[in-house]
C-alpha cells in the first residue's frame, strides 16, 4: 500500500532564487532557510512521487486540471535564467487513480484541456530548492479549480485514495503564497485584511484547523489579494482523517506579500478530522430537501437529462403533466448548477416546439451536454446537478433604460441577425446597464452600434 509520507506548504516568489534575486533574495532570509530544510527533510524522505498543487497552471471554473504527458519540464527563462531547467518523469498510473477516485466522488478532472505544458514558478520554484538535494522522484502537477473550497478538500482526499491503492512513497507539496496586499509600497498595495488574512491563514495551519481553512469568508480572501488557499485546500485534504501535526518553519512578508513555509508530519488515522464525510453528507442533505421541493417543471428537466445520460436518448413527454405544459407554448431556458456554480444553460426564446414540456425537454438536453461553454454532463455529476426552469413571457420594446428592472424583467438586444439574451435576478448582476453590456457582448455587438432592445418577464421555477 502506497502511503503520504509527508506534506509542506511553500510559497513561490521567484526573487528568492539568488539567480533571479541577484541579492535581493536576502529580503527572504527566514524563507530560504526554510526552504532549505524541507529540501533536506525530502532527502531523507526519498519519496518516489512528489505532487505539486499550484495556483499557477493551466485552471478551469469546474474542471481541476492535471498535467498530461510522460515528462514535464519548465525552465526560469521568463525570469531570466533559463540556465534553470527542470525535466522529470510523470506517474501516469496515479494520476489515473486520482482521476478514477475524483469522478467517483463526483469532482470532473483529468489532463485534457492543457494551455501550457511548460512548468509554472508555482511549481518550479519549490522544485528549485528541491532538487538541491533529492532529484530521483517523478512529479504530478495539480492546478487549483474555481470550485469550492470544501469540493477542492475533497478532490485531494481522492489524491489519497489513490496513493494508498498504489504501492508509491509521496510528498505533497501545497504551493502558494498568502496575501499580496501587506504593504503600501508592495507591488499590490495595502489592504487591512491582508495581515488579517495571513494571521487567519497562520493560525488555521499552526493548529491543522483545517474547517476553519475551508471556511475563510470569500470576500474576506478577495480584498486580502491571497494566493494559495485554494492549493491548500487540496493538499488538506489529501490530510482527511489523519492525525497531523504541523510546524510552521517560517512566515514573513518582506516584499508586501506574505510567506509561509510549514510542514505537515503524519502519525496514523484520527477519524475524528474526517471532514469529508461531514461535508458530502451536507451536501446530501441539502441535494434532498431541492428535490422534495421542485415543482413538475424541474422535475422534468432533471429525469430528462438524467435519462438522457443513462440511456443516451430522449424521454417521451409524459402524460401525467398539467394542461398547461401539455397544450401552451412558450419560450423557456433550462438552468443547471453544480456547488452552486453555473454548469450549463441553454434556452430558447420563441417557442420551436409544440408545447412547454417539449421545449424543457430538448433544452434540458442541450444545457447538460451542449453548452458550448462546458464540458457535456458525465453520469458521476448527476447527483449533484441542481435544475431551474425559466418559462419566457412575450418580448416587449424598450425605449428608455428607465423601464428596466434586473429583477423583474430580462433583457433581448438584437442587431441585424446578432441577437443576445439575459435573464432576470441573476447573482452579480446589479442594474440595468450590466444586463445590456452581457447581453451586447453575448450576441457580438459593440455598445456604439446600433440595436433593438426587449424586456421580457419569466416565471421561474426551482
Amino acid at each position: 500500500m502506497g502511503e503520504i509520507l509527508k506534506a509542506y506548504i511553500v510559497p513561490h516568489p521567484p526573487i528568492i532564487i539568488p539567480e533571479i534575486g541577484k541579492g535581493q533574495e536576502t529580503g527572504a532570509s527566514e524563507t530560504m532557510k526554510a526552504y532549505d530544510q524541507i529540501g533536506r527533510q525530502i532527502k531523507e524522505l526519498a519519496p518516489q512521487v512528489i505532487i505539486i498543487t499550484t495556483p499557477h497552471g493551466t485552471a478551469y471554473e469546474n474542471y481541476i486540471h492535471i498535467s498530461p504527458g510522460k515528462k514535464l519540464t519548465g525552465s526560469f527563462a521568463s525570469f531570466g535564467a533559463p540556465e534553470l531547467k527542470y525535466q522529470f518523469d510523470s506517474d501516469t498510473q496515479l494520476i489515473d487513480k486520482i482521476i478514477e477516485n475524483s469522478h467517483l466522488s463526483g469532482i470532473d478532472s483529468g489532463t485534457l484541456g492543457a494551455r501550457d505544458r511548460e512548468l509554472d514558478h508555482g511549481t518550479l520554484v519549490p522544485l528549485y530548492h528541491i532538487a538541491k538535494y533529492y532529484s530521483d522522484f517523478s512529479l504530478i502537477r495539480i492546478s487549483i479549480a474555481g470550485l469550492p473550497l470544501e469540493q477542492l478538500y475533497i478532490f485531494g482526499s481522492c489524491i489519497q485514495k489513490a496513493v494508498e491503492q498504489s504501492d508509491k512513497n509521496v510528498v505533497i507539496i501545497g504551493s502558494g503564497d498568502l496575501s499580496h496586499r501587506l504593504k503600501a509600497d508592495g507591488p499590490y498595495g495595502f489592504a487591512e485584511e491582508g495581515p488579517a488574512f495571513d494571521e487567519y491563514i497562520v493560525q488555521a495551519i499552526t493548529t491543522c484547523d483545517f474547517k476553519k481553512l475551508l471556511e475563510a469568508d470569500a470576500n474576506f480572501c478577495e480584498r486580502a489579494g491571497e494566493c494559495g488557499l485554494r492549493s491548500f485546500a487540496i493538499l488538506a485534504g489529501a490530510l482527511n482523517s489523519y492525525n497531523v501535526k504541523s510546524n510552521v518553519l517560517s512566515y514573513e512578508g518582506p516584499f508586501g506579500v506574505g510567506y509561509m513555509v510549514a510542514e505537515m508530519s503524519i502519525d496514523g488515522q484520527d477519524l475524528s478530522r474526517d471532514l469529508v464525510s461531514y461535508y458530502v453528507c451536507k451536501h446530501r442533505s441539502e441535494i434532498e430537501a431541492t428535490r422534495k421541493a421542485e415543482d413538475v417543471y424541474v422535475t422534468l428537466a432533471r429525469t430528462t437529462l438524467e435519462h438522457f445520460i443513462k440511456k443516451g436518448k430522449a424521454i417521451d413527454v409524459p402524460d401525467y403533466l398539467p394542461a398547461e405544459m401539455l397544450n401552451r407554448k412558450a419560450g423557456v431556458f433550462v438552468s443547471i448548477k453544480k456547488h452552486g456554480m453555473l454548469r450549463g444553460c441553454i434556452g430558447t426564446i420563441s417557442p420551436v416546439t409544440n408545447s412547454i414540456a417539449e421545449e424543457i425537454i430538448q433544452n434540458a438536453i442541450s444545457a447538460g451536454t451542449r453548452d458550448p461553454r462546458f464540458n457535456p454532463v458525465k453520469d458521476y455529476e448527476l447527483n449533484d446537478l441542481i435544475y431551474s426552469v425559466d418559462v419566457l413571457g412575450e418580448p416587449e420594446p424598450v425605449n428608455s433604460i428607465e423601464e428596466l428592472d434586473v429583477k423583474r424583467y430580462g433583457v433581448i438586444v438584437t442587431s441585424g441577425y446578432r441577437r443576445g439574451i439575459l435573464l432576470p435576478d441573476l447573482e452579480g448582476v446589479e442594474t440595468p446597464e450590466q444586463q445590456i453590456e452581457i447581453a451586447l457582448s453575448k450576441a457580438g455587438i459593440q455598445k456604439n452600434e446600433n440595436y433593438f432592445l426587449e424586456r421580457f418577464e419569466v416565471v421561474r421555477h426551482r
